[in-house]
């Protein structure tokens, strides 16, 4: 005796990649929920059955489930033989698949990337909006880049391109991530959640690009995930700069009377000393590791909070800066002491940035 049985059946030798689909599939999205919103939407789906799209949909969502396997090491996709995709199509798959919301990138900042914190993604969900399967996505894809490039010589978005097929700006983002992660900085204390992501990136890639060894020295061997000791150490002679704060403020004051109201200009008068003096010391403990992960801590508190509650704006932060530091530049310094200005150039280029990315006004 014979039952009638409904098969759904598919047979092709070219694998399609429906982008709308697999965004949805990438987002977090159950084929049930994907199936109402391509339905909600409207367009070619409003007289199509809804039996029909709930198939196509779930045809899909397998295929993307067995090409998960592949997504994990993406230089992989091109070599497999199960799936035929034109490269066009990979690079979708790819991009889209290790896609990184910053709302979510900023939430895993300061976490290590271990089982239990993976548990606890519930809360990164909450808190962003972007959906709990998406979040682990998101979360297990740092993980995995960062355990593969972490020791890798040379420069981190180019190991994290090469390892993992991504394209340049995306790369840019994961590597401030490996970095923060790498050099353990402080990113969670409750005064630094008006932070956001961008902030820590602009910081993170004037950091690489000035603060490690890579500032000097160029090929395979050196890594921007590791900070230049000997220019942290360095750093202390510009101490020395203390005695120098008298000039510095003159030279200051006559740089910045013309261009501030008179009210602004005199809480610059008033506080020189306060500012001039953290911008000095920090540089002085950079070459303690417990200082330079509490970097942006530091810069908070030295500087941004006390301009904040003398009512800064951002203008005026970013010209006392330019300032300062062209000021110290232009100082008269004997012979044997010339290094100092290259240190404080190059430890000026760094504050400038994050400084000035910092503060929101």
């Amino acid at each position: 005796m014979f039952t009638d049985v409904n098969v759904d059946v598919f047979v092709s030798n070219y694998t399609i990649i429906d982008p709308e689909i697999y965004q949805l599939w990438v987002e977090g999205y159950s084929s049930l929920e994907a199936v109402a919103l391509l339905k909600q939407k409207g367009g070619i789906f409003v007289e199509v059955q809804h039996e029909l799209i709930a198939s196509d949909v779930q045809d899909h969502y397998r295929t993307y489930a067995m090409l998960e396997k592949f997504l994990h090491a993406p230089p992989k996709l091109s070599g497999q033989l199960t799936f035929q995709i034109c490269p066009q199509d990979r690079s979708l798959l790819i991009d889209s698949y290790y896609s990184l919301d910053d709302t979510v990138a900023r939430e895993l900042f300061g976490k290590k990337f271990n089982s239990r914190n993976r548990k606890d993604l519930d809360e990164v969900a909450e808190k962003t909006g972007v959906r709990l399967k998406s979040c682990r996505r998101q979360f297990d894809n740092v993980k995995r880049i960062f355990k593969a490039v972490e020791e890798t010589q040379g420069n981190i978005a180019n190991n994290i391109r090469q390892h993992f097929v991504l394209p340049e700006e995306l790369a840019q983002k994961y590597a401030a991530v490996v970095f923060i992660a790498c050099l353990r900085f402080e990113t969670t204390k409750r005064k630094l959640q008006y932070l956001n992501f961008k902030d820590f990136y602009e910081c993170a890639q004037v950091l690489m690009t000035y603060w490690t060894y890579t500032y000097q020295h160029s090929g395979a061997d050196y890594l921007d995930t590791e900070m230049d000791k000997e220019f942290l150490l360095d750093l202390r002679d510009i101490r020395d700069l203390l005695d120098k704060e008298k000039e510095i403020k003159h030279l200051v004051a006559l740089r910045l009377k013309p261009t501030l109201l008179e009210r602004a200009y005199q809480e610059v008068e008033n506080n020189f000393r306060t500012y001039y003096r953290a911008i000095i010391m920090i540089a002085c403990n950079l070459h303690r590791t417990r200082e330079m992960r509490l970097l942006f801590v530091e810069m908070t508190e030295r500087l941004i909070e006390p301009w904040k509650q003398n009512g800064w704006t951002k203008d005026q932060v970013q010209l006392f800066l330019q300032c300062i530091w062209k000021c110290v530049l232009d100082l008269e310094v004997p012979r044997d002491n010339q290094d100092i200005r290259c240190l404080w150039d190059r430890y000026m280029q760094v504050m400038n940035v994050c400084l000035c990315r910092m503060y929101h006004s």
